[in-house]
């Protein structure tokens, strides 16, 4: 287990209403499914510390596990803020890399073609460093499309057109999957068909 050790002072429940959610932060470790008791992470505050509701402070880690603290509870981890003159020295868990979580296509993308990327990921960040812990393979077909979204009708049906706004022209809708759609709107995939312009020209 990576730690560093880091001077740091620990936070009032005054103190932490004054912080924003871009100040950086240490919380407890401590999850449910991994106990590490007296160990530290970077963290941020959901919301700026003056819009907490009774005593209670939400912050989430750089690991993206959300935690609840009450700074000024004295059996609870608290909050702590970095400082070179700090009165205590807190152990912080240093991080061990990423996880991608990620659409990754591959023209052609055979069996010889997935060897190859893995190859060159190994390459560039060390032999049995990059481990392929889970994967799924899709086929695509070779269709143009364009990724619609349209603003859902209120009130009587057909009273008015749709409202529609372009967002993307993909190779199939394998992107549709991951876009995040605006409140009101739906997603929309139609086959692509190139705009042509008849104006006459002088």
């Amino acid at each position: 287990m990576n730690t560093e050790k880091i001077a740091a002072r620990r936070l009032s429940l005054e103190e932490v209403t004054k912080l924003g959610v871009q100040d950086r932060l240490f919380v407890s470790a401590d999850t449910a499914e991994l106990k590490l008791p007296d160990c530290y992470v970077p963290a941020f505050l959901t919301k700026s510390g003056g819009e907490f509701e009774g005593g209670s402070i939400t912050a989430r880690t750089i690991f993206q596990e959300e935690v609840s603290c009450l700074p000024d509870d004295e059996n609870d981890a608290g909050i702590y803020l970095a400082d070179e003159n700090g009165p205590v020295t807190i152990e912080v868990l240093q991080s061990a890399g990423v996880v991608l979580d990620l659409a990754l296509f591959v023209p052609g993308g055979d069996k010889g073609a997935l060897s190859a990327l893995y190859a060159a990921a190994r390459q560039a960040f060390g032999a049995d460093i990059v481990q392929i812990w889970r994967q799924g393979l899709k086929e695509v077909p070779d269709v143009k499309v364009d990724i619609f979204e349209e603003q859902i009708p209120r009130g009587r049906k057909g009273s008015d057109s749709p409202k529609r706004d372009r967002r993307a022209i993909d190779t199939y809708p394998t992107r549709a999957d991951f876009i995040e759609f605006s409140a009101g709107w739906k997603p929309v995939v139609e086959i692509h068909r190139p705009l042509v312009d008849d104006t006459p020209t002088i």
